[in-house]
C-alpha cells in the first residue's frame, strides 16, 4: 500500500548502544497488476505485487552493527484479506554494490515471481552490497545467514503496520546460484539454532556451490577453460576479509591479474569487468581461460595439499554447506549442464545429506542440457512446485490449508492422450502449463471429477494448474 508509514527509528541518545536487528526505513518501490505480473512472468502468477525497499540493522563481518538493506514483495490479491508463507529468496552473484533487489537489480525478478505465487518474499542485498558498508564477504555462509536472518525480522516489523496483507508461521527458503549457497546457509542456521522463531517448512536450493573446498575447488584446479574465473579473486577476497588469510594480494595472485583484483576490491572496476579482463589476459598469456594460472605457485601448491590444518584449506571448508541434516523437506535443483557451479555439487550435497540421516532431501535435475542461465526458469518452476502442496494461507482470517485443494489425484500420471482428475474443487479452473510458463490448454469444470484430453503435445514434464478462488496448485504431469 502506497499510504504505509515510512518508518524511521532512530538511535541518536548517546547511552543507547545499537546491540539488535531494528527496522530503519521503508521505502516504496513500485507495484505491479496481476495482467502485468502475467505478461512478464506467464500464467503462473497468482495475483499482483507492491515492493518496498528495507533498511534494517546487522552485524557486520567483523560483528559490528552496520545497516544493510533488501526488497520485500508483498501479494496483492484481486480480493479478500490474506495471510501469507514468508518465503526468503537469497539472489545470485552481482556485477556491482547497487545491482541488488533492493534497488529493482540484481535478481528482483525472482523474489516477484515468488510473491506472484502468494508469498510475501523477502530478497535480502546482503552485506558490503545495497545501503551495507564496506566488502562483500562473498560466499562467506555465516553472514549470508545472518543478513537474511535480519532481514526477515525486519519484514516481521514492518507487515506489523501494513493492513492489507499479513504473514503466518510458514517459512520457505530457496535462492540461485550464489543464493542456492546463502540459501542451504540460511537454512542450517534456521534448523539448528532459531527453529522456533522460523520454523522451515520446506527449502529449495538451486545450482549452488554447496562444496566449496571439494567441487568448485576442483573446478578452479582443473586445466579447463573456465569463462568465470573472477569468481576465484572475489572469494579470495571474501575470506581475506573473514579469516585474514593474506597480506597483500600478490600473494596469491600474478600480475597482471592482481593489478585488477585491486582495482575490484578498490570499487574502481565491477566484478563483470575483472571477468572480462581476466580471460582476455589469461587466454592471451597462457592460450585459454584456465584460472590456475592467476594464481601463484604457492598457493596453488596449499591449495593441491588439501591440508586440514592450513588456514585457507580451513578458511574453504568453514564456507561449505553441505555436511548437515537438514529437518525440512529440501530439494536440491540443478542442471547437469551447468558452465558456473558445476552440478555434483548437488550430488555431493545429496548424498552427504542422505547419509547424514535427512528425512526428505533429493537432488532433481530440471535440464541435462541446460547451462547455468537456461536453468533458471525451470529450476524456480521446480521449485514452485515443490512448495504449493506443503504451503498454506489465511484467508479473511480463517485458515485454509492448501493440501484441502491438493486432494486432487491424477492418473495415470505419466499420461499420452488423456487424463483424469478426481477430488477437484468447486468451480475449478485447469491449465496445462509447460516447464517455461506456457499456458497450453485450459479446461473448466463444476465436478470434482474430469477426464481431459490432451492435444498431441511432445513427451517430457509439465504442470497442471488449479485454480478455485483464492487458491491454486501446482502438480508435475508426465506426458509420453
Amino acid at each position: 500500500m502506497k499510504n504505509v508509514p515510512f518508518l524511521v527509528f532512530f538511535f541518536a541518545l548517546a547511552h543507547v548502544s545499537l546491540t539488535a536487528q531494528q527496522l530503519v526505513s521503508s521505502e516504496y518501490r513500485g507495484e505491479r497488476s496481476l495482467l502485468q505480473m502475467q505478461a512478464d512472468f506467464g500464467f503462473l502468477m497468482q495475483n499482483g505485487i507492491e515492493m518496498y525497499k528495507l533498511t534494517y540493522t546487522t552485524p557486520d563481518i567483523n560483528g559490528q552493527l552496520d545497516t544493510a538493506s533488501g526488497l520485500i514483495v508483498i501479494p496483492v490479491p484481486e480480493e479478500g484479506t490474506f495471510a501469507y508463507p514468508l518465503l526468503c529468496y537469497q539472489h545470485g552473484t552481482v556485477s556491482s554494490k547497487d545491482d541488488v533487489p533492493s534497488e529493482l537489480a540484481g535478481g528482483w525478478e525472482l523474489a516477484a515471481v515468488w510473491s506472484g505465487l502468494q508469498y510475501v518474499a523477502v530478497a535480502p542485498d546482503y552485506l558490503g552490497l545495497g545501503e551495507s558498508r564496506g566488502f562483500h564477504p562473498y560466499v562467506h555462509a555465516e553472514t549470508e545467514a545472518s543478513a537474511a536472518i535480519d532481514m526477515m525480522r525486519a519484514a516481521r516489523q514492518f507487515m506489523e503496520g501494513y493492513s492489507a496483507a499479513q504473514i503466518n508461521d510458514q517459512v520457505f527458503v530457496t535462492g540461485y546460484s550464489q543464493g542456492g549457497h546463502a540459501a542451504a546457509a540460511l537454512q542450517r542456521e534456521l534448523e539448528q539454532n532459531l527453529s522456533g522463531e522460523f520454523p522451515v517448512t520446506a527449502s529449495a536450493p538451486m545450482s549452488g556451490p554447496y562444496s566449496i573446498s571439494g567441487e568448485m575447488l576442483k573446478l578452479l584446479l582443473s586445466d579447463e577453460p573456465y569463462f568465470y574465473p573472477s569468481y576465484l579473486p572475489y572469494t579470495a577476497l571474501s575470506y581475506n576479509e573473514a579469516y585474514g588469510l593474506y597480506a597483500d594480494i600478490e600473494d596469491y595472485f600474478k600480475q597482471p591479474y592482481a593489478a585488477a583484483i585491486e582495482e575490484f576490491y578498490n570499487g574502481e572496476r565491477d566484478l563483470n569487468s575483472l571477468n572480462t579482463f581476466l580471460i582476455t589476459e589469461l587466454t592471451a598469456n597462457e592460450g585459454a581461460s584456465i584460472t590456475r594460472f592467476m594464481m601463484q605457485d604457492s598457493l596453488v601448491a596449499v591449495l593441491e595439499s588439501n591440508d586440514a590444518s592450513h588456514p585457507i584449506i580451513q578458511a574453504l571448508q568453514d564456507n561449505d554447506v553441505y555436511d548437515w541434516t537438514p529437518q525440512a523437506p529440501t530439494r536440491l535443483i540443478y542442471c547437469t549442464a551447468d558452465d558456473q557451479v558445476v552440478y555434483t555439487n548437488s550430488l555431493v550435497a545429496d548424498s552427504v545429506m542422505n547419509a547424514n540421516g535427512a528425512a526428505d532431501v533429493m537432488a532433481v535435475d530440471v535440464g541435462p542440457t541446460l547451462d547455468h542461465g537456461a536453468c533458471v526458469q525451470p529450476a524456480v518452476i521446480e521449485a514452485a512446485g515443490f512448495f504449493q502442496p506443503l504451503k498454506s494461507v489465511t484467508v479473511n482470517s480463517e485458515e485454509v490449508p492448501w493440501t484441502a485443494v491438493n486432494s486432487v489425484q491424477i492418473a495415470p500420471n505419466p499420461a499420452s492422450e488423456q487424463v483424469q482428475l478426481n477430488g477437484l474443487p468447486a468451480a475449478a479452473y485447469i491449465s496445462l502449463v509447460s516447464p517455461d510458463g506456457r499456458r497450453l490448454q485450459e479446461w473448466r469444470t463444476d465436478s470434482p471429477q474430469a477426464t481431459l484430453s490432451l492435444n498431441n503435445h511432445p513427451a517430457g514434464l509439465y504442470y497442471l494448474r488449479i485454480d478455485s478462488g483464492a487458491h491454486s496448485q501446482l502438480q508435475k504431469l508426465i506426458l509420453r
